[in-house]
């Protein structure tokens, strides 16, 4: 055990991406849904566990968030690995529809409108 907090992880996590701090695109946020491509478009090699890991989990669409909280990893980490797996072809991602909340106000809209009268 390294004693650091981590889990007696051994290696830092940014050295699973290399060092790099920056993702190579901005596809990722918190709620982006990552599904792994069936069939893989070339065999699995030269990836790390983690990325395994990832493509495992993601047999069915699940949030990057979910990603980074199973392997329990900065999200900024797990965003460039995600990168990695998306510019190989391996993941695919999509951002659930924000519901709209119902109909407006109507008090809300009755204040606009006066408001807009009197300018």
């Amino acid at each position: 055990m390294n004693g650091s907090g981590t889990g007696g992880r051994l290696v830092r996590p940014f050295a699973l991406v290399g060092g790099r701090t920056q993702p190579s695109r901005a596809d990722f946020t918190l709620i982006t849904l990552v599904t792994t491509v069936d069939p893989q478009p070339a065999p699995v090699t030269g990836l790390q566990p983690e990325h395994l890991m990832i493509l495992r989990r993601c047999r069915v669409p699940t949030a990057a968030a979910e990603i980074a909280a199973h392997l329990d990893l900065p999200f900024s980490v797990v965003t460039i690995m995600l990168c990695d797996l998306l510019d190989d072809g391996r993941i695919t991602t999509a951002r659930p529809p924000v519901q709209a909340s119902g109909s407006p106000d109507r008090a809300l809209l009755q204040k606009v409108r006066d408001g807009i009268a009197r300018l």
